[in-house]
C-alpha cells in the first residue's frame, strides 16, 4: 500500500501558542499531560498536534495560520487573541507571524518556513532521505480572515515576511460576508483582491459566504483554494453557510483549485454534538467527503486534507479512529477500498497541495 507524504492545509498553531502556551515541539500526548487540570482542554479540547506526531504520521507540510477573532465573538476572558480595531488585528497577526519565525529559528531541525520553491524542495528532499527518521516540517503561512491587512498597500510587506495564502473571511469582515454573517464582497474586498493578484497570493475561500466566494472566483486573477471546507451536499440538514455549495465546488474545479476536507465531527455529520459520542462518526465520513469532490471533478486532483486541528476543537470531537494528526494515515486504506489507485491516494493525501505550492510559490523573494 502507498505511503505518501501528508500535507495538512490548515492548522491553528500560533493561536494555540499564544492562547494556551502550547509547545508544538512536544507530542500531543505530552501536551495533554501538561494541560491536565488547566483551562486549555476545557476550552479547546485535548491537542491533536505535535512534532513527534507529524513524524509518526509522515505529515511533512502544514499550512499554518495567522488568526484572531473580532471582539464581538470573544469566547471569554481567557480568549485574548481578539481585536476591536484594524490596528489591533495587525498587531496580533504580526506577533503570530513572528512566533512562526522564532519557532523555525529556534528549532530548525523540526520546523522550517516555506516561502519559495527552493524551501519546499528542501523539505520534500529531506522526507525522502533514508538515513534518518527525523525530518523538518515545512510551514506555509496562511492568513485567515485578512483583518491583519489594514490597507492593500501593506500586502507587499506581508508577502516579504512569508504570507502566501490569504482568506478574506472567518465571520463577516470588512471585506465580505463570512460564517454566520452572510453578505457579498465589499468595495474594500474587491480592492484587496486586486492588490493580492499583483503578488499572486493564493485566495482561500474557506469561511466566505457563497455570494462573496462566487464573486471572488469571477474576479480574482490569482490562484484559489478552500483550505478547510466540506461539501454542503453531504450535510443537507445543516443550516450553516460554512460548507461549500455545489456552485462553489464547481467554481473551484473550473479554476483548478484544491479543497481541504475537515475531519471534524460537526463537519461530517449534521447536528452532531458530543453527547452523540465519538464512535458515531468514523473516518468513512471523511472518505465520503473526499469521494464526493473526486466524483464532481472526474479525477482525484482537486481534493486534500485541511484538518483545522486545534482550531477551537480537539480530540473529543474528531472521528473515533483519530488520536492525533498521525492517524490521518488511516484514511488511506478507506480510499483504497473505494477503488482509488496509489497515485490517486498520493495526490489526495498531499500531492495535490504540493502541486499547488509548486505552481504558486515564487522562485526567489
Amino acid at each position: 500500500m502507498t505511503d505518501p507524504l501528508i500535507v495538512d492545509a490548515h492548522q491553528d498553531l500560533a493561536w494555540n501558542m499564544f492562547t494556551f502556551g502550547r509547545d508544538y515541539t512536544l507530542s500531543a500526548a505530552d501536551t495533554r499531560i501538561r494541560e491536565e487540570g488547566t483551562l486549555a482542554p476545557q476550552m479547546n479540547g485535548d491537542s491533536l498536534l505535535g512534532w513527534p506526531d507529524y513524524q509518526n504520521g509522515k505529515v511533512g507540510v502544514v499550512f499554518s495560520t495567522l488568526f484572531a477573532a473580532p471582539a464581538r465573538l470573544k469566547l471569554g476572558e481567557w480568549d485574548q487573541q481578539c481585536y476591536t480595531t484594524n490596528d489591533e488585528a495587525h498587531m496580533l497577526y504580526s506577533r503570530q507571524l513572528d512566533a512562526y519565525t522564532r519557532l523555525a529559528d529556534e528549532h530548525p531541525a523540526k520546523f522550517q518556513l516555506i516561502k519559495k520553491k527552493l524551501d519546499l524542495q528542501s523539505i520534500l528532499a529531506h522526507w525522502k532521505r533514508n538515513d534518518t527518521q527525523e525530518h523538518p516540517v515545512g510551514l506555509v503561512i496562511l492568513m485567515e480572515a485578512a483583518e491583519g491587512v489594514r490597507e492593500p498597500a501593506e500586502l507587499e510587506d506581508w508577502y516579504q515576511r512569508g504570507v502566501r495564502i490569504i482568506g478574506l473571511a472567518w465571520a463577516g469582515t470588512r471585506f465580505c460576508g463570512g460564517t454566520h454573517e452572510p453578505g457579498p464582497l465589499t468595495k474594500a474586498g474587491f480592492e484587496l483582491l486586486e492588490r493580492m493578484a499583483e503578488f499572486r497570493f493564493t485566495l482561500d475561500l474557506s469561511h466566505m459566504d457563497e455570494k462573496a466566494a462566487l464573486q471572488a472566483m469571477d474576479t480574482y486573477a490569482g490562484p484559489v483554494i478552500a483550505s478547510h471546507a466540506n461539501a454542503m451536499e453531504l450535510l443537507k440538514e445543516s443550516s450553516s453557510n460554512r460548507h461549500l455549495t455545489n456552485r462553489e465546488i464547481e467554481g473551484l474545479l473550473e479554476r483548478g483549485g484544491t479543497i481541504g476536507i475537515v475531519p471534524a465531527n460537526g463537519f461530517l455529520k449534521p447536528n452532531w454534538n458530543e453527547s452523540g459520542g465519538r464512535a458515531s462518526v468514523t473516518l468513512d465520513y471523511v472518505a465520503a467527503q473526499i469521494d464526493y469532490i473526486c466524483q464532481m471533478a472526474g479525477n482525484a486532483l482537486h481534493v486534500g486534507i485541511g484538518s483545522d486541528f486545534d482550531g477551537g476543537f480537539g480530540l473529543q470531537v474528531v472521528p473515533a479512529e483519530i488520536n492525533s494528526v498521525a492517524d490521518l494515515r488511516k484514511i488511506i486504506p478507506l480510499l483504497s477500498q473505494k477503488g482509488y489507485t496509489e497515485s490517486d491516494i498520493s495526490a489526495i493525501m498531499g500531492g495535490n497541495w504540493i502541486t499547488h505550492l509548486q505552481n504558486t510559490l515564487p522562485e526567489v523573494l
